[in-house]
């Protein structure tokens, strides 16, 4: 009988042996845009500018899919320690990071 399948860290591609502690991780970037270009008109000239947003998006070359990938992107997996602290401080400010390095 076969036993489970070895992990590999999805980072550094690394198999990590049965004994290693791994970190499973999920992972969303979505992106967003709060704010259009403001209208030149002062009468608020929002629904014009929005008009033109989308008349932009489909009349240019970038296959659907395409844009898909530029606003929302997914990965899970399994990291190992090494990848877990190095993803940690990457994406922990500054201000939050008192420990030693």
């Amino acid at each position: 009988m076969m036993g489970p399948r070895p992990r590999t860290c999805a980072a550094c591609r690394r198999v990590l042996a049965a004994h290693e502690v791994y970190y499973r991780f999920s992972l969303v970037l979505e992106g967003e845009q709060d704010v259009l270009d403001p209208p030149d008109e002062v009468d608020g000239g929002r629904g014009d500018a929005l008009a033109e947003l989308v008349q932009r998006l489909e009349a240019g070359p970038e296959d659907p899919s395409e844009l898909e990938a530029q606003v929302h992107w997914e990965r899970s997996g399994v990291a190992c320690a090494e990848c877990r602290t190095v993803a940690v401080r990457m994406l922990t400010p500054d201000s939050e990071d008192a420990g030693p390095h």
